[in-house]
């Protein structure tokens, strides 16, 4: 694929479609050669060419023809006629089910958003209780997928044919623990505790009573204890047990951010010095990591930018840490991590258009 690569996106009237719309408006690559927008167009709609993009979202309007720029009726036609090479799409899980295989089958490359394709083990697929489980059409796109974290799979992302898009919370505890677990530094008989809290923009664009304003501000509630989706991910991609981590979300009153602190017990006493250097080594050529060797990270760091930030505290004895773990839900949780994956796919620079 060259810089002429025509891109579509269907999703963008969601919270992670905006931001990756304006991603891939901004992108140096892309200049003149905007995104095609697709999704649901009602009739009356239809007949005048579409949404206008600005109706939508405002604030993506700039002096460089986004004006002009519309959402469109979806089709499998509309995206040959545009000569369309790669589909993001920023859809619901099931759309996304069922959407993949066809864009498969019209040659296209696909950067899901979804967690549709995210989990190779049936078991822990089965929290979205998908209609299509067990077809020999779900099997064989789930046997395309690559899971799509460029610290972990960058290679195997560049010539995907099915990018998942990692989970923003997995996103945050996968990069603070990936690194120890594989250096064999953690005792995993003495379990892991991983506490993440999220602002209210992770639980995505549509209402529901705890992302409404009375039940959300000024408060902080945990929930999905023991059963949250993107559980999966973390025992997947990190290789570790249930019974090994305990994983509680938190709903935090804030639009965007997640913190994760994580609780680990070393199998031998450790030093910062040797801590740091297990992280330095994994993340080196890892542009979108930042790690915090004299502080611990924030949210505030790292929202609006595509970074995940990393630090840790040592016990006296060397046999504790605590480590934290921050990035936007919005950005290296969803949108950025796709434009990552883009790059990837694209031969291009993998932070180009985030830095």
């Amino acid at each position: 694929m060259t810089s002429k690569t025509q891109i579509a996106l269907v999703g963008v009237t969601g919270y992670a479609g905006a931001e990756l719309a304006r991603l891939l408006l901004h992108h140096p690559r892309l200049k003149g050669a905007p995104p095609v927008f697709a999704g649901r167009v009602d009739e009356k709609d239809a007949e005048r060419g579409g949404i206008p993009l600005l109706e939508i979202h405002p604030q993506l309007g700039d002096n460089n023809g986004s004006g002009n720029l519309r959402l469109e009726p979806f089709s499998w036609q509309l995206l040959a006629e545009r000569g369309v090479d790669l589909l993001f799409l920023a859809t619901p899980h099931e759309q996304s089910r069922e959407w993949v295989p066809q864009a498969l089958k019209h040659g296209l490359r696909v950067i899901d958003l979804s967690g549709a394709w995210r989990l190779e083990d049936a078991a822990h697929r089965a929290v979205y209780n998908f209609d299509d489980e067990g077809t020999e059409q779900a099997a064989a796109t789930q046997a395309q997928a690559v899971y799509g974290m460029p610290e972990l799979n960058r290679e195997q992302v560049a010539s995907a044919r099915l990018i998942a898009n990692p989970g923003c919370y997995a996103t945050s505890v996968i990069l603070a623990l990936k690194p120890l677990v594989a250096a064999g530094l953690i005792d995993l008989d003495r379990g892991i505790v991983a506490d993440s809290k999220s602002g209210v923009s992770g639980a995505g664009k549509a209402p529901t009573p705890k992302t409404h304003f009375m039940y959300a501000a000024d408060n902080l509630s945990a929930y999905g204890v023991f059963s949250h989706r993107h559980t999966g991910e973390l025992l997947e991609q990190i290789g570790i047990d249930a019974a090994e981590i305990v994983f509680t979300p938190h709903l935090l009153p804030i639009p965007r951010g997640i913190l994760s602190t994580i609780y680990v017990h070393f199998k031998q006493p450790q030093t910062r010095e040797s801590v740091a250097a297990i992280y330095e080594t994994f993340f080196a050529g890892s542009p979108m990591v930042r790690f915090y060797s004299k502080t611990l990270p924030q949210i505030q760091y790292v929202v609006r930018t595509n970074y995940a930030d990393i630090g840790f505290e040592l016990d006296a004895s060397g046999r504790r840490a605590v480590i934290v773990s921050c990035l936007d839900n919005l950005l290296k949780g969803a949108a950025g991590q796709a434009v990552q994956n883009m790059n990837l796919v694209l031969g291009w620079p993998e932070s180009e258009g985030l830095a």
